[in-house]
């Protein structure tokens, strides 16, 4: 639901950016990224209500998603009540006529799917993703939720709580609390002054009522848009959606009131941050997604985040720690931020100059043609890559329609095209004005405060209630999950071993004209890095950036950009490509994997980036968490201890990075998946010859780190002054690998635990019944060698003990008494019904297929899983369980504001 994450996903989801003419583009790439043909798989109607529906069949996998956006969000909302829309989007989850909410839930689990729900400025959406025979099923649920809500006192009393503690969460973040404050100056005065997250004052003052006439004004078809894509038949799902929603009357919505700037003097705001690093942020109005400018606005921001902009050389020259520019999207406005970080103790100041004469040296001499070219290569092609994928599919249609106030994806694309340098240069000149801005510098302190106001968040008794949480499923969805069958397989990857010892995976997907390759260099730097030089792989990593012994920084970025492609190397490599730049792509990608540039003035920025980032990371709040959860897991002296250090990485060398290099990158421990427009056997010949000079000298090493011993318990405090609320870890090391069948037996039992999200025990008991935190989950994490068990939650201090209670107690109940037969029912259709999910996007198959190969694992891990489950009773559920779980041996961490002694 909504979070400063889903202000990052809706940030992704929107991210079509813009170019200008494809004049400078070389023939074939001009030619593959010009506007394309009609698309025959789209099918588009109007109800006679009002509501707009788009269909789009993609036959990557069996899978399906829907997305139902509402034109309201938290500009629409009532004047003093600013987190309406966002409390209606949390009580969507709730009743609604013919439909619980632990109907809802438990459906979700059975279907294997996965849903939730964002709040933005403008708009809120609602998602599910399926298996793509569910399909009816999801239209069913939206068309009831749509007009049948039930938004009574006693529901958002039971709720209340749990949009508080999610709030709670957020504004122990100062970087948040810091961004709603520029985003009041900014936009005083009008609806997007206030954020959706929305204020406890508000939400003490919300009632049935309010939600209720919030949801009848915005909540009809005629403002809604519905877009649906996936493996189904674009016609008879029309006919689905005509028979379910065609019969919601329309309504007419108010008006909305229009958006008026007034002027607003340049300010500061500064807060300490309990994070390793600082930044400084130049805030500005940036043009809405509606605007004619927009397009030119993403152009302007992506010239700036370039690797060769003179942004990202503050970077690269070790004049600042990081460097980056972006948009945070409003239909008619939006928020542009860039920014630089520092280090702990650095110079806020310095920092501030050096960008300062960034804007100030881009609004004089404009910006680059060649930058705004490459701009323009790298968005179109990022449309293409959208068809990889039927939720991006999706997300661009809701995007262009709902939030841009467009026709098409293709329409927004063309916008992009019609971008001028002239434009951009306008752009800049008229937004990003030294005196039309909010600086936010933000300095690393452990010695903060928490927020005001946010003592007691999550206090009410309960989240929920345990009324009809037994209730049966209504016959139309229980009739269609009672059979469970083994998923469609859609994979057929082709694996060969080269010569030199790389393992190749390819596996053809010609959904789109591009490429997707990712790779592996099997290695534990923990086990690999000399004595005393602990940091030296991470500080290697950096230096992939600059470049190969053939091509400097410079010219090797734009050769990536003169092909559209994005590329990252090291020990996890990466390249995504138009299918027109394959060959180009994987010679550059070699080049730099093989032989990168090393530079020594490079190594020296990055010495100096990477051990004064240490010295604040070392000491921030959610370092220390993780440090203590190892310490308390692993033995004095496991090689999984070891810790770079600012001391270790400033006596590191040169020397020591190239002989790690050479020690560590070999092609024998090395796995290359390819997915997408290319055949096996061009992959294999492209991989050949540019990688095939890669050789290996002397014996391999060992990768894999030796079992370790059941850890005792132990209970560690970490203070955090910024935080409102606890995050509690408990763990312990489980005595079983990848290679025990017992892990199948475990991955059930956890579902009903807490790895199955509201249909779980631990949510229901925890949340549900008893209304001490927001969420609380289980999971685990089963390696090659060493596997862990742990528990999640957050919660306020004084419910830390009784949580834990809680969990100790559902643990032993898993232990003492079978599942019952219903809950493993319902796991495992969760997990085999959720195996397409997983697989359902390019990038999803290469990094699963790179994944299960250089585990060691076969390539259609899922389906041997599959069979496990289908076939685990409730005992031996409970027996693994009982054997391999340890409760009096968990180790718990506990962060917070100011946690209690155990």
């Amino acid at each position: 639901m909504y979070s400063k994450n889903m202000v990052q996903r809706l940030a992704w989801a929107l991210s079509l950016g813009c170019g200008i003419g494809l004049g400078s583009i070389a023939p074939a790439f001009a030619q593959a990224l010009a506007p394309s043909a009609p698309n025959s798989n789209v099918l588009r109607a109007t109800l006679d209500n009002g509501l707009r529906v788009v269909i789009v069949h993609d036959a990557l996998a069996p899978m399906v998603t829907t997305q139902i956006t509402y034109m309201a969000g938290s500009y629409e909302t009532p004047a003093g009540f600013p987190g309406t829309a966002h409390a209606l989007e949390h009580m969507m989850f709730r009743d609604s006529k013919g439909l619980s909410g632990a109907q809802l839930n438990e459906m979700t689990g059975k279907m294997g799917a996965e849903n939730n729900a964002f709040t933005t400025n403008d708009a809120t959406q609602y998602y599910f993703v399926a298996p793509a025979q569910y399909v009816d099923l999801l239209l069913k649920i939206e068309a009831t939720r749509m007009r049948g809500a039930e938004l009574t006192d006693k529901d958002w009393g039971l709720e209340k709580g749990a949009i508080e503690q999610e709030v709670s969460r957020d504004i122990s973040d100062p970087g948040y609390l810091a961004f709603m404050e520029a985003e009041r100056a900014l936009y005083a005065g009008t609806g997007y002054a206030e954020d959706a997250l929305g204020t406890r004052p508000s939400f003490d003052k919300t009632t049935g009522k309010i939600l209720q006439g919030f949801y009848d004004s915005w909540y009809v078809p005629n403002n809604a848009l519905l877009v649906v894509a996936g493996d189904v038949d674009p016609q008879a799902t029309l006919g689905e959606v005509k028979e379910l929603f065609g019969s919601i009357p329309r309504h007419a919505t108010p008006q909305r009131s229009p958006v008026k700037l007034g002027a607003f003097k340049p300010s500061t705001i500064k807060k300490t941050t309990p994070q390793g690093t600082g930044s400084v942020q130049f805030m500005y109005r940036m043009p809405g997604m509606k605007s004619k400018d927009y397009a030119a606005s993403q152009v302007l921001m992506d010239v700036l985040g370039n690797a060769r902009s003179s942004l990202s050389e503050l970077a690269a020259q070790g004049k600042v720690l990081s460097a980056d520019a972006g948009v945070q999207p409003f239909s008619h406005g939006g928020i542009g931020v860039i920014e630089v970080g520092f280090p702990k103790g650095g110079d806020s100041a310095q920092a501030q100059k050096h960008l300062d004469e960034v804007v100030a040296g881009l609004l004089q001499r404009g910006v680059s043609p060649d930058l705004v070219d490459a701009a323009k290569r790298s968005e179109l092609a990022q449309a293409e890559f959208k068809k990889n994928s039927a939720v991006q599919l999706a997300s661009s249609w809701s995007q262009a329609l709902a939030w841009q106030g467009l026709d098409s994806p293709a329409q927004a694309e063309q916008q992009i095209r019609d971008v001028t340098v002239a434009d951009v240069d306008r752009v800049a000149r008229e937004y990003l004005k030294p005196d039309e801005r909010v600086t936010v510098v933000l300095t690393p302190d452990p010695n903060g405060k928490r927020p005001p106001n946010s003592q007691g968040f999550g206090g009410t008794e309960k989240f929920g209630s345990n009324d009809k949480l037994d209730a049966p499923l209504p016959d139309w969805a229980s009739s269609a999950l009672v059979k469970l069958e083994m998923p469609h397989w859609t994979l057929h990857p082709v694996s060969m071993k080269l010569d030199n010892g790389i393992t190749l995976i390819v596996q053809p997907e010609p959904v789109s004209k591009t490429v997707t390759v990712v790779g592996h260099v099997d290695h534990d730097a923990k086990l690999q890095e000399p004595s005393g030089q602990d940091g030296v792989g991470r500080l290697l990593s950096a230096l992939f950036d600059y470049g190969t012994t053939t091509l400097d920084r410079t010219a090797f970025h734009k050769a990536l950009d003169e092909i559209a492609a994005t590329e990252s190397a090291g020990d996890d490599f990466s390249l995504a490509v138009p299918t027109a730049g394959f060959d180009r792509g994987m010679q550059l990608l070699a080049d730099n994997e093989l032989h990168p540039a090393l530079p020594q003035s490079a190594f020296g920025v990055q010495q100096k980036t990477l051990s004064r980032t240490l010295a604040g990371e070392l000491q921030s709040p959610q370092y220390k968490m993780f440090r203590a959860l190892s310490k308390g897991l692993l033995p004095a002296g496991d090689p999984g201890l070891r810790e770079a250090t600012p001391e270790t990485v400033d006596k590191l060398t040169l020397g020591d990075a190239k002989a790690y290099f050479a020690q560590t990158y070999r092609p024998d421990l090395t796995t290359i998946v390819v997915v997408g427009d290319v055949t096996p056997e061009q992959a294999k010949a492209t991989v050949d010859k540019y990688f095939d000079a890669w050789k290996s000298s002397g014996p391999k090493p060992d990768v894999i780190p030796k079992p370790v011993p059941l850890n005792p318990a132990s209970y560690t405090v970490v203070p955090n002054a910024y935080a409102s609320q606890d995050q509690v870890l408990m763990g312990q090391m489980l005595d079983v690998n990848l290679a025990n069948p017992d892990r199948y037996a475990l991955k059930l039992a956890n579902d009903v635990l807490g790895g199955n999200g509201f249909a779980s025990r631990l949510m229901v008991d925890i949340r549900v019944k008893h209304g001490y935190a927001y969420g609380a989950s289980s999971g685990m994490n089963i390696d090659r060698s060493r596997s862990m068990f742990y528990v999640y939650y957050g919660s306020d201090p004084d419910k830390v003990q009784p949580v834990d209670a809680l969990v100790l107690e559902n643990i032993k109940a898993m232990q003492t008494t079978p599942v019952k037969a219903d809950e493993l029912n319902n796991a495992r259709q969760f997990q085999i019904r959720s195996i397409p999910l997983g697989v359902s996007s390019v990038n999803g198959i290469a990094r699963s297929l790179l994944s299960w190969s250089w585990h060691g694992e076969p390539l259609d891990q899922p389906m041997v899983a599959a069979r496990y489950y289908l076939n685990l009773t409730a005992g031996e559920v409970q027996t693994a369980f009982k054997k391999y779980l340890k409760p009096a041996n968990l180790v718990q961490v506990v962060q917070g504001p100011a946690p209690k002694k155990h």
